[in-house]
């Protein structure tokens, strides 16, 4: 069976080590040791990682990243590469399930914050993998958005979401889908076909978790 978060973890692991503590990610205000130990937080941090969902508890779980983020730059790295085998979403059992959009996610968040970037040639079994988890992502980010959205990877599916409206299609590779869904619209190769002022609108949407 194909290990993509695997995969995702240790290419990620070794970018970061390549680029150092201080490169820039897409992700605003953060450089790479803030993104390692954002990853950190999920994985070994679980009094904080409700943090990164809860509003309530995020200034809780950014003051536990900053603190992780103080750490030697290559520790911080090191624990990226092995998660513990306890983590609620790292063990054996979640990672493949948990982990491979999130890796592919970060990876990307690094990869598209430098110059000259292309997308990769991902395998088709990691593209399928990523397109089974763009249904509920879509579901999640777009369900109150005032229009009647498609969301489309050629070769793979179609689904449907939103409030209701003009038709808006949104078309790409599963793996520029689930980066669009993630809030990271800027660098998500995707098609937008429709009304000019909806398609404005879900570029500039604050989506994402």
């Amino acid at each position: 069976m194909p290990r993509y978060a695997r995969a995702e973890r240790e290419a990620l692991a070794d970018l970061l080590l390549a680029l150092g503590p201080d490169a820039p990610t897409i992700n605003e205000g953060w450089v790479t040791r803030d993104l390692a130990a954002h990853l950190l937080v999920r994985e070994r941090r679980p009094d904080a990682a409700s943090g990164l969902l809860l509003p309530p508890l995020r200034g809780y779980a950014e003051r536990v990243r900053l603190r992780l983020a103080a750490r030697p730059y290559a520790e911080l790295v090191a624990q990226v590469r092995r998660p513990p085998v306890w983590s609620p979403v790292s063990n054996p059992l979640a990672d493949e399930l948990v982990n491979t959009m999130e890796f592919f996610i970060h990876h990307e968040d690094v990869r598209r914050a430098g110059p000259g970037w292309r997308p990769r040639e991902l395998p088709p079994g990691l593209q399928a993998a990523l397109w089974k988890r763009v249904g509920p992502l879509a579901r999640l980010t777009l369900r109150r958005f005032p229009a009647d959205l498609y969301v489309q990877a050629p070769g793979h599916g179609e689904i449907s979401v939103g409030r209701g409206g003009e038709p808006l299609r949104v078309v790409g590779a599963p793996a520029e889908l689930a980066l669009f869904l993630s809030g990271r619209q800027r660098v998500a190769r995707v098609q937008l076909d429709g009304p000019a002022a909806a398609a404005r609108q879900l570029r500039n949407a604050n989506l994402g978790m």
